[in-house]
This record gives structure tokens, sequence and C-alpha cells, in this order.
């Protein structure tokens, strides 16, 4: 389990908190949407949760242990997909994988079978031995999916990850956050895209101006606002907000 507790994070150039007070409960074998407008605080969290940056207070912790404490150990049992493609592109899609291999402690045995069966998957296996520079964008995206899988990781978190996916590899995305969730993982799930969060998510929390306001199964949130659909949902909720320059 995830918890993310009284999280707060406010950047020099604002004079309000980019996340205020967040606090958030993400349970084993579950997939959690997570939804805002623009400049809502969703990639601030999202750096918070997967340690890219401290936040200035609050705790965030995976299975009991502390990121801010035990970064190393937390950070090895999290895949990240986020929604830039900061890669190496000098180096081939294949020795891309190799190096998150060795980051994350796979052995060959393993890495190898990994990679060959999620680069079938995901339409690459023809594509590993050329550079990362030649990539169009759909296939850098699929190339940082494979290499978020390799570890297997405990918590699965995904910015954006349908941008630039043909529809056969978002198809192939969702049944993967299926997968991770059947086997007792966590998938944290970002994204625009209303009707694929409603379809995959078990949970979603929707936060603006940097704080959350609601966070439920669809049908509980549904309930508070008389069997609205997500996007009337959101719309009711975020109206009052607008993007404020937050990630």
């Amino acid at each position: 389990m995830v918890t993310i507790r009284n999280i707060c994070k406010k950047y020099a150039r604002n004079s309000v908190n980019a996340v205020d007070d967040l606090s958030l409960h993400l349970h084993d074998g579950e997939i959690f949407g997570f939804i805002g407008p623009n400049g809502a605080g969703k990639t601030t969290t999202i750096k918070m949760l997967t340690g890219a940056i401290v936040p200035d207070s609050g705790i965030i912790a995976l299975d009991g242990a502390e990121i801010a404490k035990q970064p190393a150990d937390v950070k090895r049992q999290i895949g990240f997909v986020p929604d830039a493609h900061d890669m190496f592109d000098r180096l081939t899609g294949l020795e891309y994988l190799h190096f998150l291999a060795d980051v994350y402690g796979v052995g060959s045995s393993e890495r190898n079978d990994r990679m060959a069966l999620l680069l079938a998957d995901f339409g690459l296996e023809n594509d590993a031995a050329q550079y990362i520079r030649s990539y169009s964008h759909g296939m850098k995206q699929k190339l940082m999916v494979v290499g978020s899988l390799l570890h297997r990781p405990r918590l699965w978190v995904l910015d954006e990850p349908l941008t630039g996916l043909d529809p056969a590899s978002a198809a192939r995305l969702r049944r993967e956050m299926r997968s991770m969730r059947d086997d007792g993982n966590t998938v944290f799930f970002s994204s625009h895209v209303l009707d694929v969060v409603e379809a995959v998510c078990d949970r979603i929390g929707i936060i603006a101006n940097g704080t959350l306001l609601a966070a439920g199964s669809l049908d509980e949130l549904r309930a508070q606002r008389d069997d609205a659909s997500l996007e009337q949902l959101f719309n009711d909720l975020t109206g009052a907000f607008g993007g404020d320059g937050h990630a």
C-alpha cells in the first residue's frame, strides 16, 4: 500500500502551494486514476510520489518504507512513465533497456526474457537495435513503457501514458495496467482521457489548484452528484478553478 500523508509543495515563483496538504491511500491491487485541469498539481504530485522532488512537508511511503528515509529501496519498486521523453537518444533501444535493467538490478536471463516479451507486445522488436533519436514520438513512448516494466514494479506510475500511442498499443497498455492490478500491484494513472479513466480505474482522485477535491470509486463519486458522468463530475468539481501555472 502507498501512503501519501499531508504533502505540500511550493515553488519559489508562486505565492501558493502547488500541492496543498494532499493525503491519499493507494491500495494493493488497484488502478487509481488521478485527474485535474492543467496546472492542478498532478505532475508535482507525481514527482513527489516517484522521488524526483522532495515535499516541503508530509510523508510518502510504500509498504511502510518512507521514500525520504529509504529513497533507493523505495525507488527500486517504482516504475515510472513520465509525460516527457527525456531519454538518452544516442543509445539504441536495446542499450537503453539494458541500462535500466542494470539500474534496477534485473538479472541477465530475466531481463532478456522480459525485453523479448514486452518489445514484441508493443511492436518494437524490429526497431530495438535502432538509435532512439530515429524513433517517432509514439515509439519513444512505447520504449519508455517497456523500460518501466522490466523490473516488475510494485508501484507503476503513469503520467499521460497514452500520448502518441496507436490504438493497438493503447489497448496493450490498458491490458498491462489490469494485469499489474490483478497481480496485486498498484497503478497510479494520470490522464486527461476521461473515458479511459472511467473504464479502467477502480478509484479516482480529482485535484484542482493543488487541493484534492474528491476521491473514491466512480459509483461513490457519482452518488454524491446525482449519478453524473465522470465528465460532469470533473466539470462540476473543477469549474471554479482555472490553471494557475502548477504542473
